[in-house]
């Protein structure tokens, strides 16, 4: 399998992503806070800086998803999950955390607040029509199959 190369640059004291595991999907994203920490107070969101910029092939984009530990545990969650980085995007990267819990939340440089998946996806075009093929669903959605087997 060939590896795919992710340049990254990092501004003093950010942490590279790393994955915590040979076989992890996701690469942990830290906290890059020089000033030491922020909360985020219950109910509420706030855009976490990672100190990073990355460049992606054409073809492929990086996934931000929660990490399950920050969630189970204290309510923080990544609001526009996934979010999603395109391969021409230069900016920094930066996390929207929310935190669903009833106390805040304190986050300090370096701790991990989400992870990222780099993944591939298909370019393509669309074409407008003005039926489509027929299926059994047809638009039936919103649990309409039920939840139990």
């Amino acid at each position: 399998m060939d590896k795919v190369i992710v340049r990254i640059t990092a501004s003093k004291g950010a942490r590279v992503p790393c994955f915590a595991s040979s076989q992890a999907a996701g690469a942990d994203l830290s906290a890059y806070l020089p000033e030491g920490s922020m909360t985020i107070n219950s109910g509420k969101w706030a855009v976490v800086p990672t100190g990073l910029k990355i460049s992606l092939p054409i073809g492929f984009e990086a996934q931000i998803r929660p990490r399950s530990g920050l969630a189970a545990k204290h309510g923080i969650t990544v609001l526009n999950s996934p979010g999603t980085i395109d391969s021409d995007y230069r900016g920094d990267v930066k996390i929207i955390l929310i935190n669903l819990s009833q106390v805040d939340f304190t986050i300090s440089d370096g701790d991990r607040i989400a992870q990222m998946v780099i993944a591939r996806h298909e370019i393509c075009e669309f074409e407008l029509v003005t039926s489509l093929d027929y299926t059994e669903r047809g638009d039936k959605g919103f649990g309409s199959t039920g939840i139990k087997n």
